[in-house]
């Protein structure tokens, strides 16, 4: 039986997850690991748990992460942006229904 490296864990793909570090053979991206881990407070054993991931593909994630905090961030960072102005330049169609409701049904 060969070991299984640290890199054996993480793989980078041109046109697969657009080209983000994944766990080998998966979609799940370092930077879905870092969100999980940093920005929601899961531990790696929730994780590894809640996706079917051995405990080594998580933590080799992190390590990866930690190795490249800076550029993975931003990526975090340009997604957010993203996010937010797609949100300002299509307005909700929910919220505008609600608001037009709540309009149309005040009390004189």
């Amino acid at each position: 039986m060969q070991a299984k490296t640290l890199d054996a864990h993480i793989e980078v793909s041109p046109g697969v997850v657009g080209g983000k570090p994944r766990i080998a053979g998966r979609r799940i991206t370092v930077q879905d690991i870092a969100i999980w881990h940093e920005r929601l407070g899961w531990a790696a054993d929730e994780i590894a748990t809640e996706y079917g991931l051995s405990l080594a593909d998580v933590y080799a994630a992190l390590a990866y992460y930690f190795d490249h905090r800076q550029e993975i961030n931003q990526s975090i960072h340009d997604g957010d942006a993203l996010v937010q102005a797609l949100r300002e330049k299509t307005p909700s169609k929910l919220n505008q229904r609600l608001h037009a409701h709540n309009r149309h049904n005040k009390p004189d």
